[in-house]
């Protein structure tokens, strides 16, 4: 049992007074201690831990064999190509008249500023929304992969019938990313 004790001392004093000896005043501790371990486990047991983040990403079946070829406009398709040293380079259009690819970086004043503005030019100029091609090289880490993605969620490109997709580089574009030195 835990006590506090806060006695006086009383007894004789020096000029040869008796006083009489005062009460102990004892504060018993037992029922705070009780209390405070039961707060702690209420607010332990009602407090949401944080939660794991995870992006939503549908990838179609490897199984099924789909030779369908969804056609869209060069003029709003942007592809990103993800290369080597936390590096990329993105153009708009196809890869035969690539316009003006340019190496970039991850972050607000890299590829995000770059799809923010294409979001805007596109819809000025069609009235729908940016597609963007992720193409990742064997150079790229799975970190960059992951960073795009962010990007993709930060700047809304799937909003107002826009979208993304990764698809497999193939190889106009790695000789691209050797060509301006990001493979």
């Amino acid at each position: 049992m835990a006590e506090l004790d806060s006695s006086g001392g009383g007894g004789k004093k020096k000029g040869g007074k008796v006083r009489s000896k005062k009460q102990n005043a004892r504060v018993d501790m037992t029922p705070m201690v009780d209390l405070m371990f039961l707060l702690i486990t209420f607010f332990m047991l009602t407090t949401t831990l944080a939660k794991p983040q995870a992006m939503d990403l549908a990838m179609p079946d490897k199984d099924e064999k789909n030779d369908d070829k969804f056609e869209v406009a060069d003029t709003r398709t942007m592809t990103v190509l993800l290369g080597d040293k936390n590096r990329l380079e993105w153009y708009m259009g196809s890869i035969e008249e690539p316009k003006n690819p340019t190496v970039d970086n991850y972050g607000k004043n890299g590829i995000r500023k770059a799809i923010l503005e294409k979001i805007k030019d596109v819809k000025a100029a069609t009235g729908k929304g940016l597609i963007v091609l992720i193409k990742a090289s064997d150079k790229s880490t799975y970190k960059n992969l992951v960073d795009i993605l962010d990007e993709m969620k930060i700047t809304n490109v799937g909003v107002n019938g826009g979208t993304y997709a990764i698809v497999d580089i193939t190889e106009p574009e790695l000789d691209l990313l050797k060509r301006d030195g990001v493979y």
